[in-house]
């Protein structure tokens, strides 16, 4: 059932290694079988730290089912890349969200939830709730 009907998750670091790494690791942690559709968008199109619009709005397309996109972003120009496309209107599927959440736990949380089924509302609340992990 990968990707039918599932929230995709887009994951938008400042390096593209970051990103894919990230991404890998959530999927295996929910798992590892089929997961919800997940995509990495890290970098500048040239492979070089830094965010690149093209490269969020072409992630975000390929892991659209129809139900809700999640965006998970690392820091600073990332946030303000994704807000920006998010006030155009017309970069992103419609319905996508900027999700204020840690990146790694967050997006561990935000897969397992889509990939359990999860709607948008509760992969948000999932990837949010990261905050809350205690370590000590």
């Amino acid at each position: 059932m990968s990707g039918v009907n599932q929230v995709g998750i887009v994951l938008v670091s400042h390096s593209g290694p970051v990103a894919e790494s990230v991404a890998e690791l959530a999927k295996g942690l929910a798992a590892g079988g089929a997961t919800a559709p997940v995509a990495a968008a890290g970098g500048t199109a040239e492979g070089g730290l830094g965010t690149s619009a093209e490269l969020i709005a072409g992630a975000a397309a390929s892991v659209d089912s129809g139900v809700g996109v999640v965006l998970l972003v690392d820091l600073g120009s990332a946030v303000l890349t994704v807000k920006s496309m998010l006030a155009e209107g017309d970069e992103l599927p419609e319905g996508a969200r900027l999700v204020d959440a840690p990146f790694l736990e967050g997006a561990v949380a935000a897969v397992v939830t889509a990939s359990a089924g999860g709607d948008v509302d509760a992969v948000e609340a999932a990837a949010s709730e990261a905050y809350a992990y205690r370590k000590v």
